[in-house]
């Protein structure tokens, strides 16, 4: 690392090599290590965020006195230093970049001592649990791990905006206080002191205000913004997340798409220089079809198979069943399974598909040419049907699902994640990057306790083209015009072409129960654009933080944030959220939610 000197340091910890032996150095840093050998002698391992560098205390170079002082350091003190770089007495350390050298010290100034340090942040047999990492946060990011993915996140949004800016997008900053609007989520709501009983929402995204930029003219935005969502929190989720935020004007969905395979092609390239190559494209109902999920994971087998054609031949009661009702059933080769799956453990996944909707676990093996155990007695007559359509081999097990199809897809797509993991095929972190495009979402879901159609995105996302005419004829079948981004089974982000005419929104309003008053309260400014020269639209919204946990070799997006919150939403180095005093909240006519004295 170049720095510029000054009295501090000429250099970083990690910065010095064999070339330098001889010069005269000031570094400055944490004391990462204490070595005492006695005879005026006291080895010390200097750290900052750059590396770490041993320097050496003797009698003959450094005097007693600093040699007395250095050997009362500790773990954590901040100190600055002057000397002279050697050749390391006694031969290199490999695991040091600056392994070959040593800094012999002349002089040592104590700028801090640490007190109660909670753990060493050094230390990677003993970390700390999670709790005390982000109740002392401030150590937890001396760790070289924390440092290095901050790192890597700044580089990430460095290379966004190089991208981005060279391809002709204007960043345009939005606003964090904003009208509260149904996205999906609570909104934070922060009262206003000027305007008595109203309130400002922290948006959720800058959905409406991107497509107002759009209707501006200003046809290439982008923003790194953060977002607010007050919903139960998850390993890839915080109350306030970063996303890249992109809109498009006068574009088909194929520019947006090949604008961010651009940008991740070169972001895969610059920090793991890997090249991803060309990204497929996955309709959401072959996504669904073969691995019960709209954010597959495809770097492993064990899809989804329709074999309702052959199940409805059966006298399986549990298939004939699910499909006189109109559902389906589906199988799942599971290769070795027959040895490798015991009885306990298909047992325990009948009570995992049961939390997905699902009755039960019909499972049977092919062993011996016959299929044992389970099922076996009732599927043994379209056994060959069976091990031709799912390419059965000797000693697999086959795991079936009945039911409608939503709940067959969704049971067994959440089981085939689980055997996966438990038969170890998953790929390790870098073996494969299996990027995906999936495309052509239902616009709308229907929903059964409110029943009403609700948007399978949001509500501004446009039908396709060839599918406006049966909008209100054949409305579960009309598709919308969406895509989402998915690497190795995480939705790293989505988005949509928009709806520009004012008449197609005022019918999605319509189908999705909004009347017109309730339409023009909730999005009238947005309408109002519409009104007033609208061009076709898209864009789209990737989260920053899950892209840095992919990079970073993590599953917990608490590691890719500086100061995050933990499950509940707590801020543990800052107690917050905290009280407020009463007269605070008088300020902003908001009533004192706590608990009256005796």
């Amino acid at each position: 690392m170049s720095i510029s000197p000054n009295k501090y340091r000429t250099h970083s910890c990690g910065a010095l090599r064999l070339d330098d032996n001889g010069a005269d150095v000031a570094l400055a840093g944490w004391v990462d290590s204490v070595r005492s050998h006695g005879e005026g002698l006291v080895f010390l391992d200097l750290r900052d965020r750059d590396g770490i560098t041993q320097i050496v205390f003797d009698a003959e170079d450094s005097g007693k006195e600093i040699v007395e002082r250095a050997d009362k350091l500790r773990g954590e003190d901040v100190i600055g230093v002057t000397g002279y770089v050697r050749k390391r007495d006694g031969g290199s350390n490999p695991k040091l970049d600056t392994g070959e050298i040593e800094v012999v010290i002349r002089t040592l100034d104590v700028l801090n001592v640490a007190q109660d340090i909670p753990f060493k942040p050094t230390d990677k047999e003993s970390l700390p649990n999670e709790e005390n990492r982000l109740r002392y946060r401030y150590v937890d990011l001396r760790r070289p791990r924390m440092q290095e993915i901050l790192r890597t996140r700044a580089r990430v949004c460095q290379i966004m905006r190089r991208y981005l800016s060279e391809v002709g997008f204007t960043e345009v900053e939005t606003p964090v206080l904003f009208k509260t609007t149904p996205e999906g989520a609570r909104d934070f709501l922060v009262p206003s002191r000027h305007q008595p009983g109203s309130f400002y929402a922290l948006p959720q995204s800058p959905q409406i205000l991107k497509q107002i930029l759009m209707v501006s003219g200003m046809e290439r935005y982008f923003q790194i913004v953060k977002c607010f969502r007050d919903e139960d929190l998850r390993a890839d989720r915080q109350p306030e997340f970063t996303q890249l935020d992109i809109e498009m004007s006068f574009i088909e969905q194929k520019d947006v798409l090949e604008t961010i395979t651009g940008l991740f092609k070169e972001i895969w390239k610059e920090i793991l220089n890997v090249d991803i190559g060309d990204v497929p494209h996955m309709s959401y109902h072959e996504a669904m079809d073969r691995f019960g999920s709209d954010r597959p994971d495809t770097r492993f087998g064990l899809e989804l198979v329709d074999v309702s054609d052959i199940a409805g031949s059966t006298d399986f009661k549990v298939f004939t069943g699910a499909i006189e009702k109109g559902g389906v059933v589906k199988a799942m080769r599971v290769p070795g399974g027959a040895g490798k799956l015991t009885r306990k453990m298909t047992d325990a996944y009948a009570e995992f598909v049961k939390q997905f909707g699902a009755g039960g676990l019909p499972v049977t093996k092919l062993e011996g040419g016959e299929f044992v155990s389970g099922v076996a007695k009732f599927i043994q007559d379209v056994r060959p049907a069976l091990v031709d359509k799912l390419g059965l081999e000797e000693g697999d097990l086959i795991a079936f699902g009945a039911d409608t199809y939503n709940v067959v897809s969704r049971s067994l797509g959440e089981l085939r994640l689980k055997i996966a993991r438990d038969m170890d095929m998953i790929p390790a972190w870098g073996e494969k990057w299996n990027f995906l495009w999936v495309v052509d979402f239902p616009m709308v879901e229907w929903d059964d306790e409110q029943n009403r159609w609700n948007s399978l995105h949001h509500p501004f996302t446009a039908p396709k083209p060839e599918d406006v005419s049966k909008m209100e004829s054949d409305t579960a079948n009309v598709r919308s015009d969406a895509y989402d981004f998915v690497l190795n089974g995480s939705e790293l982000g989505g988005g949509s072409i928009r709806i520009h005419d004012a008449n197609i929104q005022k019918t999605v309003f319509k189908l999705l129960g909004l009347s017109d008053e309730e339409a023009e309260t909730k999005f009238g400014f947005l309408m109002g654009a519409f009104r007033h020269g609208a061009p076709p639209h898209g864009g789209i919204a990737m989260g920053v933080d899950r892209v840095i946990m992919h990079l970073c070799d993590t599953d917990n997006i608490r590691d890719v944030i500086a100061f995050p919150k933990t499950a509940i939403g707590s801020d543990l180095m800052a107690d917050a959220p905290s009280p407020v005093d009463a007269e605070q909240l008088a300020e902003v006519y908001v009533a004192s939610t706590a608990p009256a004295e005796d």
